[in-house]
């Protein structure tokens, strides 16, 4: 949207978002081709304002395009964003930030209308490190002339390789992965060919099934230095991880063992998206774990369905108490979720007997081929 032209991205994954995302981009205006992990968009027409609320109830990252589209078009309109109900995800963090970019906002009956007249350079400082108003940010700023500095920003790859992205364009941004991220406007983009980085959650699900059913695992396409506060807790645990460039071994011992506290906080510390596909091994851990959510207050929703299979798990706000038990036993279960619906897999995979596990959709919306990938690992799993 920001740079009028041809973009190619490459290693794009095959999920749901993604092709939620390909029909915004498509409502635009832009043209969208697909081959394989090649994926091409022109918006060399994109000159569409407006997000369907259907789209945007869809896809709770879909509240990113307010910035880009309001500086690409002069003008925005779409609703509240949807997605995995987690808790109270408020946007007011993207609003400021675009607001004092001098983006003129308006809420009204569930929508938000922006306009960019009068937009300049600011000082930027997010009162949390949230991810999304980091990019919303970041993309905004890029085409507005002057200079924007943006204080206490996430640190996480993924707003990393946004920026390599967009340097790549012709941005000049700097400090990514700091917390402090500086931003010299420039008037025009224009397109290129990128591969992007791999999924590290999709990473520490495969590793987590590989701890839950004391497997050993090897992954391509994985890079462990996105992987440092997982990989440090998984080897506290009894695994045998190493790294080889891109490619990944983890060895699992036969019966874990129990985390002593696992606290989730922005990157670069342990990730809350991770932490639903860890209670699973844990609860047949050796001992007692605790984990304490300091991100999102529904993150727990797993628990209720793992104690249906056998295990032992009380929760109390936003901490889980995990006592761990010898054996999980099958169970019909329903996604909750995206991760939850990842970690019942996992479980499933770990427990006795035939488990049926339905709503799969939530599970889809964040991984490629998640059923057919266990399959050539050796689990027995199909869909229906």
């Amino acid at each position: 949207m920001l740079c009028s032209d041809k973009c190619e991205i490459l290693d794009c994954p095959k999920l749901d978002d993604v092709e939620t995302t390909i029909e915004i981009l498509k409502e635009l205006g832009c043209g969208v081709t697909r081959q394989c992990g090649r994926l091409e968009v022109d918006s060399s027409n994109a000159f569409g304002h407006e997000i369907p609320e259907r789209l945007m109830h869809k896809l709770r990252s879909s509240i990113v395009f307010l910035g880009a589209v309001t500086i690409a078009t002069g003008r925005a309109r779409l609703s509240m964003p949807g997605g995995c109900s987690l808790g109270a995800r408020p946007i007011d963090l993207h609003i400021k930030a675009l607001k004092a970019l001098g983006i003129e906002i308006e809420e009204e009956g569930g929508f938000i209308e922006a306009k960019a007249e009068n937009v300049h350079g600011a000082s930027i400082h997010l009162s949390f490190p949230s991810v999304g108003a980091t990019e919303n940010a970041i993309l905004a700023a890029v085409r507005i002339k002057g200079e924007t500095t943006l204080t206490n920003a996430a640190r996480e790859p993924e707003i990393v390789d946004l920026i390599n992205f967009l340097n790549a364009m012709g941005a000049k941004v700097t400090g990514g992965g700091t917390g402090t991220i500086h931003i010299e406007g420039v008037p025009s983009l224009k397109g290129v060919s990128y591969r992007i980085i791999p999924d590290r959650i999709a990473a520490a699900t495969y590793m987590c099934a590989a701890m839950a059913t004391g497997g050993e695992l090897e992954m391509e396409n994985v890079r462990g230095a996105h992987l440092t506060a997982i990989v440090n807790e998984l080897r506290d645990e009894g695994a045998r991880i190493e790294f080889f460039g891109e490619r990944g071994y983890i060895r699992a011992p036969k019966r874990a063992k129990a985390a002593d506290m696992i606290k989730t906080l922005p990157y670069p510390g342990f990730p809350t998206d991770a932490q639903s596909v860890f209670l699973p091994h844990l609860a047949k851990a050796d001992g007692t774990s605790v984990v304490v959510e300091n991100i999102f207050e529904n993150r727990f929703k797993i628990a209720p369905y793992l104690n249906l299979m056998g295990a032992d798990i009380v929760t109390e706000g936003r901490t889980a108490v995990i006592r761990g038990v010898k054996k999980l036993k099958a169970a019909h279960l329903y996604a909750p979720d995206l991760r939850s619906g990842a970690a019942m897999i996992v479980a499933a995979l770990a427990a006795e007997g035939v488990s049926v596990i339905e709503d799969e959709g939530h599970i889809t919306r964040g991984y490629e081929d998640i059923a057919q990938n266990f399959s050539l690992m050796g689990g027995k799993i199909r869909e229906e």
